[in-house]
């Protein structure tokens, strides 16, 4: 049986995603190829300066798992005085973020396409974000996989250690049982200090996807948890 170098921590035995061969279209398929180079910036196991791959220095949030890219081009358009930094592991989403990219011609937007919590351990630097996504992970509604789920204690602690005092971690999810987890375990972080009691409205930043407003049209719920860096 192999062991990873000395030098290296193990790798983790449980992830909280599968990476699946989705369909390519056309366009994301010529997105890769072409846009990448400009807009995907590689991992390493090392601090990156991130202010380096834009075009201005700003504060920067990172989205984890921005799915198809929709609201991550969305805020990026809105918040033009913010860079931020997607992190995915599928390839057609990242295709279809980087079709967003060229469309609305995001200067503040780059990607990293690997495991999030390898990007967060390596690349990124201590209390060095304004602020991090976390929009509508997946659930693992079976009980004997709720220990997939990516908002757990170890994680946020992490989390937190990258945001800078006065950073933001807002996360969404439209499953209750996982947003009652969620408040829970945000809200033991000593790190972390929640901006609102319990459940805080949605803030204007983030759009309502087709998804979402077909769920809230049949009366589902959506609930937001935005907590701050102490």
């Amino acid at each position: 049986m192999s062991h990873p170098p000395a030098d290296q921590p193990p790798r983790r035995a449980i992830r909280s995603y599968v990476v699946r061969a989705g369909r390519m279209g056309t366009g994301q398929q010529r997105a890769l190829a072409e846009l990448a180079p400009r807009f995907v910036l590689p991992y390493r196991a090392e601090r990156s300066d991130f202010a380096a791959a834009f075009a201005q220095s700003a504060p920067l949030v990172i989205e984890i798992g921005f799915g198809m890219g929709d609201a991550t081009a969305q805020i990026a358009a809105a918040r033009a005085d913010t860079n931020f930094l997607g992190i995915e592991v599928h390839p057609p989403g990242v295709g279809a973020l980087l079709q967003r990219i060229e469309e609305r011609g995001l200067a503040n937007l780059r990607i990293v396409q690997h495991d999030a919590v390898e990007v967060l351990e390596q690349m990124v630097a201590p209390a060095s974000l304004a602020g991090v996504h976390v929009f509508f992970p997946d659930p693992w509604h079976k009980k004997r996989h709720h220990k997939r789920r990516l908002i757990q204690p170890a994680f946020v602690a992490l989390l937190a250690s990258r945001l800078a005092p006065g950073g933001y971690l807002h996360c969404a999810t439209d499953w209750q049982p996982y947003a009652e987890q969620m408040l829970e375990v945000l809200s033991a972080e000593p790190l972390l200090a929640n901006r609102f009691d319990g459940y805080a409205p949605r803030p204007d930043y983030r759009p309502l996807t087709k998804f979402e407003n077909r769920g809230l049209k049949l009366g589902h719920g959506v609930w937001d948890l935005v907590f701050e860096r102490r």
